[in-house]
């Protein structure tokens, strides 16, 4: 039973599936992509809602020093496209890191990998239509083309908003006092049409974005190369105009102090950062349908990170730089900051540039996922429709309509916007398993090797030196830190913790203190609680609570649920541990084990929930491999065929 699960695929055999797929009467996909294609791919996923709103929220965390958060990310993303380059030089096939796994872990491990890949694929699309949906909405107010609300929002954000805003407006506050957000809520909810009495609000724009895009896709991979192309070149030159105008608008003095919330500030982002650039992996995906994977995968990945980061760490730098970074918290930075400077016809040009790169971002995404079913499905662990080739379009038609339900039907009726974290620890599973997969492969003597190699530096000394150079630095300098995490000392809530957790009247207390204290400052921040103290530097914050008269136990948290929050930091120095002594067993190779780490480290940066829902998941699909995949795995049929004929047809 146990080997049956991690049985493997030769590469041998996964390329002559291939290459008998393709000399059926429908043929295989149609060969399209040369290396320019493939970088434009790269950053049409890369630089998508990321430039365009999440990296306000990451600035306004960690301050200028936000840039090192993306390089940091680049280097982490960049070992793992080196690994993903190895597999895909190796196994020029359109699987990405499920077929990876295949080759190196065995089925059961592929299967979780694909099902995981959904998260990254099919699930983040769902985000991504849903901030496209809000920046052509917004784009639309600003040509003065309102939409009715009803037909701009998901049904569960009108029914909370409408629920918050009553209940605001009950307390003395008036309608136009409300934040626009909640503004449109209320409406949205109010002026629905009603069907047997249910409020009809549905999300449209991201429903026929969807359609769009999907048929895009559906219709071939040269239509879908040449609209990335062109969306592309838009949203480059449009960057580049920002970068080119904000320069001259900067005042070095808002660079200071560079990092105003330290590490902790930056690492606050890592979530949202990596989320921006998830995506460069998908070019894996259209290995069938490049003129030379094993030459241009590998070109293609590098090329578009590196373009990528110097595009974020420069917008990043131009944000900070325009105006103090505690103002960039807001959905929309790059048009916040220019409205301030009084170019509104900037601000206009950023709104249509959001909505192309947004555009371009889905159109990359819906690409790979139904070419990951299709292969999960050649080997039949999916239905054998999800492999069945268009024979004029030479897509994975009916794999390609299924995505597009998948993304288009929860786009249209629900907030997903809370998936982000899941979709990045899901991702971030996938890349660990692709460059331990490398690790593995390449101590093999047996294993095959394609063009594109690592370049094989000893990980041993550099790992103890680096293991020893930490543990002076954590029992030295960072001795305290070390030590509050390790005997699980009392930490001091986050605002947005500390406001949940306390009763009405001793928010209106905090409140009232912050005011009495620094007036000015308060006002600024809209008299919001959580803005304000979020804004302040964390020496100031804890002074300011200690003395704000609220309990011990309502300022901090501790015990069991504390020692909770730290388990997914307790498994990456587990794993960093087997790391150090594989390492010195097995000379592994350097660039894949830091690929594994560092993905490993930003995994436990996201929250214990995040584990808790992507650990799930998986169980679900788990069951679903048990019940379907397993049973109909042509590896599991072909076993009770005899070993010899085996052999002879795939070697």
């Amino acid at each position: 039973m146990i080997r049956e699960l991690f049985r493997k695929k030769s590469v041998a055999r996964i390329l002559q599936e291939v290459s008998d797929a393709e000399g059926k009467d429908s043929g295989g996909l149609k060969k399209s992509l040369h290396l320019r294609d493939l970088i434009s791919f790269g950053i049409a996923a890369i630089i998508g809602a990321g430039i365009f709103s999440t990296i306000g929220k990451a600035s306004a965390d960690g301050g200028p020093a936000v840039v090192y958060l993306f390089m940091f990310t680049a280097v982490a993303c960049s070992f793992t496209a080196f690994a993903y380059a190895e597999f895909a030089s190796m196994v020029p096939v359109s699987g990405s890191a499920y077929t990876y796994s295949y080759v190196a872990f065995g089925e059961i491990i592929a299967w979780i990998i694909g099902w995981a890949l959904i998260m990254e694929y099919a699930v983040s699309n769902i985000v991504v239509a849903i901030s496209w949906s809000d920046y052509f909405t917004s784009l639309l107010d600003g040509m003065h083309l309102r939409m009715p609300r009803w037909m701009t929002m998901d049904y569960l954000s009108s029914a909370d908003g409408y629920h918050d805003a009553t209940l605001i407006m009950h307390s003395g506050k008036t309608f136009t006092a409300l934040t626009p957000a909640m503004q449109d809520k209320y409406e949205a909810w109010r002026t629905a049409p009603l069907f047997f009495g249910f409020h009809v609000v549905a999300d449209i724009p991201a429903l026929v974005i969807v359609i769009l895009i999907t048929g895009l896709v559906y219709l071939g991979i040269r239509e879908s190369r040449n609209a990335s192309n062109i969306m592309v070149a838009v949203k480059l030159l449009v960057l580049l105009m920002i970068i080119g105008v904000g320069v001259f608008y900067i005042k070095t003095g808002n660079w200071i102090p560079f990092a105003p919330k330290g590490a902790s500030g930056v690492l606050r982002g890592v979530s949202a950062v990596f989320f921006a650039y998830i995506g460069f992996d998908a070019l894996s995906t259209t290995a069938e349908e490049c003129y030379d994977p094993q030459r241009d995968l590998p070109r293609g990945m590098m090329w578009s990170i590196v373009i990528s980061t110097l595009l974020y760490v420069a917008i990043a730098l131009v944000l900070t730089g325009i105006v103090h970074y505690d103002l960039l918290g807001v959905g929309d930075p790059l048009a916040f900051v220019f409205e301030r400077l009084h170019m509104h016809w900037l601000s206009g040009v950023i709104a249509v540039s959001a909505v192309v790169a947004m555009s371009s971002a889905l159109l990359v995404y819906q690409l790979g996922q139904p070419r990951i079913w299709m292969s999960m499905s050649r080997d039949g662990l999916l239905p054998k429709a999800f492999s069945r080739i268009h024979p004029v379009y030479k897509t994975p038609g009916f794999a390609t309509i299924v995505t597009g339900f998948v993304v288009a039907v929860p786009a249209l009726f629900m907030n997903l916007t809370t998936v982000t974290d899941l979709t990045s620890i899901g991702t971030l599973f996938a890349f660990t398993l692709v460059c331990a997969g490398v690790l593995k492969l390449q101590n093999d003597p047996s294993a095959p090797r394609g063009k594109f190699k690592t370049p094989y530096i000893n990980s041993k000394y550099i790992m103890v030196a680096g293991c020893g150079v930490f543990l002076i630095y954590a029992f030295t300098l960072g001795r305290e830190k070390t030590m509050t995490f390790l005997v699980n000392k009392p930490q001091l809530l986050e605002p947005s913790e500390l406001i949940t957790s306390l009763e009405p009247g001793q928010i209106a207390r905090l409140k009232a203190y912050c005011i009495a204290g620094d007036a000015k400052a308060f006002s600024l921040k809209c008299a919001d609680l959580n803005d304000y103290l979020s804004s302040l530097s964390v020496p100031r914050y804890d002074n300011l609570i200690r003395h704000s008269g609220l309990k011990d136990t309502q300022l901090y948290d501790s015990g069991m649920h504390l020692f909770l929050q730290k388990i997914p930091l307790w498994i990456f120095i587990v794993f960093f541990g087997g790391a150090l002594i594989l390492s010195l067993r097995h000379n592994l190779s350097l660039i894949p084990l830091l690929g594994f780490l560092c993905c490993m480290y930003m995994m436990a940066q996201l929250a214990l929930i995040n584990w808790i829902g992507f650990s799930i998941w998986l169980l679900l699909g788990l069951s679903i491999y048990f019940s379907f995949g397993r049973r109909h795995s042509k590896l599991r049929l072909e076993s009770l065929v005899p070993e010899s004929v085996v052999t002879t047809k795939f070697n």
